[in-house]
């Protein structure tokens, strides 16, 4: 069996699930918003994220070029929060059932035991774009289509962000607890963490 096909495979489920024409599985949330960034052009763009976040997300912005401002926000930060004015939503907080919104590029986590799908280092993009499906699924994986590189013809630059099959598989696995026994799936409410008031840092200050 071609081993990409089980990283497919996982993703087909978490389609399925969040109601998003395609998803993209990457080993991390925080990458999953640097190829978002990168295809949506962030380079000099004022980008409004909450104070309180996960400091990856203004590392995220200002190594893809752009500018961080921080609006005032609760500690606990729950759910998902647009990356306002690009239609990016960092989603670690969420996943739910059917909760693709239209339009948009949100990226989901499933590292760290405070996670809903909790398998370990793992991220992904839902997305109904299917030219930034496309794109991302080569950007993630070093430019390369999913073939043996002795096969390849390359002429795309990318980065090493791919899902190893075996994740994929331990994904497919725990997703099945998203469902109910009558097959119909779960609605599960979002996590809130607190986070630290990044907007006091110098660092983060473009």
């Amino acid at each position: 069996m071609n081993p990409h096909q089980i990283t497919t495979e996982f993703e087909k489920a978490i389609c399925d699930y969040t109601g998003a024409p395609y998803c993209v599985a990457v080993d991390n949330a925080s990458n999953a918003l640097s190829m978002c960034l990168t295809y949506c052009k962030a380079e000099e763009k004022e980008i409004v994220i909450p104070s309180h976040t996960y400091p990856s997300v203004p590392c995220e912005i200002i190594l893809a070029g752009g500018r961080v401002r921080f609006e005032d926000s609760p500690k606990h930060l729950t759910g998902e929060y647009q990356l306002k004015p690009l239609p990016i939503w960092d989603s670690a907080l969420r996943f739910t059932a059917n909760m693709y919104r239209p339009g948009q590029y949100q990226c989901l986590s499933f590292t760290g035991q405070w996670k809903h799908l909790k398998m370990l280092k793992a991220g992904a993009i839902l997305t109904d774009s299917h030219d930034a499906y496309l794109w991302f699924k080569r950007y993630r994986f070093s430019g390369r289509r999913e073939c043996s590189y002795h096969d390849d013809h390359f002429d795309m630059l990318g980065k090493n962000y791919y899902l190893h099959p075996i994740f994929a598989t331990i994904g497919l696995q725990m997703i099945q607890a998203f469902y109910n026994l009558d097959g119909t799936k779960k609605d599960i409410p979002d996590l809130s963490l607190p986070y630290p008031d990044l907007s006091k840092y110098e660092i983060y200050k473009t």
